[in-house]
């Protein structure tokens, strides 16, 4: 039975978890704040169905059109929510802010645990800071377009676009400082915001249309003249837009250390914010095609953001335009919060085991706001270097969304593939188990995680010119540099990995139940834990 208390500024502690996660190694150092329906929400406010699917609208028009726009979201939503439930098999075994990174090391043996962690953990690592790139830096782009709406004209030029990046990363990172006791309620907030932006912008759209388009073409309708790609290649191309925006469930393992109950909660909420997000994005997408303008003209936006004209369009009027986008803008503010406390967890769990230049700083929790504070700013600051990016290639938004699904996408790969090769008898006792579909699954999730790496590193369109290149292979390649760097400066004789000093026998393994600590003794680290607690 749990055994609640009350900590620091009003916080729930739950010292069985606390004492479970001690066992794995850690000692407990942030509030356990959050309840399942928080991290839902969380979940659900990084996906933000709507806003992902407006801001890559143009890659599925230029791809294919109705068919990749709806059946391709049905194809990845029920690849994802595969993936999910794998993601979530692991993490009721072990649920701590390391995620991915620290099944990978738990599922293999311990020769190989460091290794497995290390490139795991460097893709995770990635992966949320470009997905939190991808999701301010689609705002920004989505906020200047809201003047096109009144002034066909405008075109913002690189400089307007990085500083209004930086300027809502700049709010994001506040919000999460000085907001962090409200988190809860503003990823409960965001489930709310969702479902009622899609209602109204679904009526507003159907009821406003002054023509509507055929049951043929909203299912049937496929075009994909203007990608340039062999007409089959291209719907897979155009895949990146529902894939970038169901990508992200697993970041919310990286809250794991500020849920009670995180090995019942967190699968759960992983499992069901992709459900949600799934079909949350077909009722969206349904109605907007059925009210689609000309796609001529939407492809023709300059800063490739059209959803703004179609709002216009479809009311016929600049304020009637603007106010469904507000609502879009509105869940992007969620999504930007959201990705970047999920990055800055991710980035205070990595460095807590030395794996990053100067762990010593990103691992420390601020007592103030009881947050990884530094690791907050890492990312803060990283995210809005790579902006840069756009300086050199207007295509920026197509390299930073294909990125963080590759490396995100490729993370939650490894522990899946290391736990079929060990014959899933690490995750046999989980409390969210696949039963016998296990292996079909798993083996189904890793197949379309090897495509989506070739997929992705695709431009949308051809001919490809040295501002239209999709170049996530550079960023990708670059991150992969300074992380094999680092492995031989130091990871190679420091980085042990997580605290994983024996194998674990597979049949002992429960909800973190195996004995992890070297020669029989416990760890200084549960000493501590087991002593405060």
């Amino acid at each position: 039975m749990r055994r609640p208390s009350i900590g620091r500024h009003g916080s729930v502690v739950d010292q069985d978890a606390d004492a479970a996660l001690a066992k794995m190694g850690y000692k407990s150092e942030l509030p356990r704040s959050l309840s399942m329906l928080s991290v839902l929400g969380l979940s659900f406010a990084i996906m933000a169905a709507p806003y992902g699917l407006s801001t890559t609208l143009y890659i599925t028009l230029t791809d294919g059109q109705s068919v990749t726009v709806i059946w391709g979201w049905i194809f990845v939503s029920l690849i994802s929510l595969s993936i999910a439930a794998s993601l979530a098999e692991i993490c009721a075994v072990y649920p701590t802010a390391g995620g991915v990174y620290y099944w990978a090391a738990m599922i293999s043996t311990k020769k190989w645990a460091p290794l497995a962690s290390w490139i795991t953990g460097w893709l995770t690592l990635v992966g949320n800071w470009t997905v939190t790139l991808s999701i301010n830096f689609g705002g920004a782009q989505l906020i200047l377009s809201a003047i096109t709406l009144w002034d066909e004209d405008y075109v913002p030029n690189e400089w307007q676009t990085v500083l209004m990046f930086w300027a809502v990363m700049l709010i994001c990172m506040a919000v999460n400082i000085f907001g962090s006791r409200y988190l809860d309620l503003l990823n409960k907030i965001c489930i709310y915001w969702t479902a009622a932006s899609v209602i109204i912008i679904l009526i507003t759209l159907l009821s406003m249309a002054d023509d509507r388009r055929s049951g043929e073409f909203v299912f049937a309708h496929y075009d994909a003249s203007a990608s340039g790609w062999p007409s089959g290649w291209a719907f897979f191309v155009g895949l990146l837009q529902a894939a970038y925006t169901l990508t992200s469930y697993g970041m919310v393992a990286a809250m794991c250390e500020e849920v009670q109950n995180p090995e019942r909660e967190v699968p759960k909420a992983i499992v069901l914010s992709v459900a949600a997000a799934g079909i949350t994005g077909a009722l969206y997408l349904i109605p907007i095609l059925f009210v689609l303008p000309p796609v001529e003209l939407l492809l023709g936006v300059a800063n490739g953001q059209p959803i703004g004209l179609l709002f216009k369009t479809v009311t016929g009027s600049a304020g009637g335009g603007f106010g469904l986008l507000f609502l879009i803008l509105g869940i992007w503010f969620f999504a930007g919060v959201g990705a970047l406390t999920a990055a800055s967890r991710c980035t205070y769990a990595f460095a807590r085991d030395g794996a990053i230049p100067g762990s010593r700083i990103w691992k420390r929790v601020d007592k103030r706001f009881d947050i990884p504070l530094w690791g907050l700013v890492l990312s803060t600051v990283v995210d809005c270097l790579l902006g840069l990016i756009y300086f050199g290639s207007a295509a920026a938004f197509n390299a930073f969304t294909a990125v963080a699904t590759i490396c995100l996408s490729t993370s939650y790969g490894l522990p899946i593939l290391v736990s079929v090769l060990r014959g899933r008898k690490m995750v046999r006792h989980s409390t969210f188990s696949l039963g016998r579909f296990g292996y079909a699954i798993n083996l189904i999730c890793i197949f379309w995680i090897c495509l989506a790496v070739v997929l992705f590193c695709m431009p949308v369109a051809l001919p490809v010119t040295a501002s239209s290149m999709n170049y996530a292979s550079v960023v990708f390649a670059g991150f992969a540099s300074i992380s094999v760097a680092w492995y031989f400066v130091r990871g190679r004789k420091d980085f042990t990995g997580p605290p994983v000093p024996k194998d674990a026998d597979p049949m002992d393994v429960g909800v973190v139940a195996g004995e992890y600590t070297r020669d029989n003794e416990a760890s200084p680290v549960e000493k501590s834990a087991t002593k405060e607690l």
